[in-house]
């Protein structure tokens, strides 16, 4: 049996996590999935666990001077439930689409971004927003760019002691978010492709847009290109503007799911599909 430690503060999550390394655990969903999977392959992976569950402060989302707090263990159904503005419209999109009811109830934001799938549902939707994760340790706070924290596939920033305690969305007034996912079917399935976006408009012209597509690279990837193409339009004029030029950025793979050819297409119509969204 390996170790499971279940503290009561932050600082002690903190102390243990320094000295013994634990594997933090929040919701739980990830971590069971992997340690069943790698059993399957005759992998043993027994780490020790860090248990999140009695730490106060960690969960729940607060309107702040610069924008919104939302704690590491707030649960997909709190936000999807949550009276948050337009803003977070694609992010509450993505909240319904995690998995089941039961994953909803127990999985978590931090877990969906530590575990760095190229498939994860927020991911996409936390760079599109900005957002920045909160990390602590035993002798500091730093916070990160989302795009910085994601260093590959199934990778991460964080370092031996740290562990994600918020991610940070700051303001962007008057602006709204929608999401995208294609699956084999319609619930309870991983992403074959997903596009998320923000625009935000001034008068009847795009100011701003912030565009990604997930599960079509080792990581979720902004797509600049694109971005630029829709700024000045009129929002009507925005669904004809995705090209496969402005897919650059991503490299797909092939794999039991789909094509790398099929994720370019799939990838293609979904971002056409979002801003036409953002039209109607």
């Amino acid at each position: 049996m390996s170790a499971y430690h279940r503290p009561r503060t932050l600082a002690d999550a903190l102390a243990i996590r320094a000295a013994t390394g634990a594997l933090p655990l929040a919701g739980g969903t990830d971590i069971h999935a992997i340690r069943t999977a790698r059993a399957g392959w005759g992998d043993p992976w027994r780490p020790e666990i860090l248990d999140l569950s009695a730490v106060p402060d960690l969960d729940g989302i607060a309107e702040t001077a610069e924008g919104w707090r939302i704690g590491a263990r707030t649960t997909w159904t709190t936000i999807a439930g949550s009276p948050l503005p337009p803003l977070f419209d694609g992010l509450r999109a993505a909240a319904r689409e995690v998995g089941g009811r039961q994953v909803q109830n127990r999985g978590t934001i931090a877990g969906n971004l530590v575990t760095a799938s190229p498939a994860g549902d927020g991911i996409p939707n936390l760079l599109v927003l900005d957002a920045e994760v909160e990390l602590a340790s035993a002798g500091a706070t730093r916070r990160l760019p989302i795009a910085r924290f994601l260093t590959g596939y199934r990778s991460t920033a964080l370092l031996p002691g740290e562990i994600v305690t918020a991610l940070h969305i700051p303001r962007c007034d008057g602006a709204r978010s929608r999401f995208e996912k294609l699956g084999a079917r319609r619930y309870l399935v991983i992403s074959i492709a997903m596009a998320a976006g923000v625009i935000r408009l001034e008068g009847d012209r795009v100011a701003e847009a912030r565009i990604a597509v997930g599960a079509c690279s080792p990581v979720a990837r902004r797509l600049p290109a694109l971005e630029a193409a829709l700024t000045g339009l009129h929002p009507s004029e925005m669904p004809q503007v995705p090209q496969p030029a402005h897919l650059a950025p991503l490299a797909p793979i092939g794999d039991v799911r789909a094509s790398a050819a099929y994720r370019i297409e799939a990838a293609l119509v979904l971002l056409r599909d979002l801003l036409a969204g953002f039209a109607r």
